[in-house]
């Protein structure tokens, strides 16, 4: 089974920017496509950003132009580079599959962004 642990989260003032990080214990190539995914407190968890095997990216609208996400395959770790963050991006992060999860979720990583 492939445990996931997130890192790379903090408190930044607005405008700032954080990169996350995705560690897997196995190969990232067994799945087609990694995600971000981020629960803020009182609402679900949602998708924010994809990206396929090939590279291929996908992102919200809330994010878009803001967040980049890769992945080192060698390294079998995710990214998520996050610049000019907003208060409401405020939440905890976390990486799974996608397009929809299929790992035991990690403890996710925890961001927040002041005003």
């Amino acid at each position: 089974q492939v445990q996931l642990v997130e890192s790379g989260g903090g408190l930044v003032q607005a405008g700032g920017s954080l990169r996350l990080s995705c560690a897997a214990s196995g190969s990232i190539l067994d799945f087609a496509g990694m995600g971000w995914y981020r629960q803020a407190p009182g609402k679900q968890r949602v998708l924010v950003a994809a990206i396929t095997r090939g590279g291929y990216t996908n992102y919200d609208d809330s994010v878009k132009g803001r967040f980049t996400n890769s992945r080192d395959n060698a390294k079998n770790t995710v990214y998520l580079q996050m610049n000019s963050l907003k208060p409401e991006d405020t939440a905890v992060y976390y990486c799974n599959t996608q397009p929809r999860a299929t790992i035991t979720w990690g403890q996710g990583t925890q961001v927040t962004v002041s005003s």
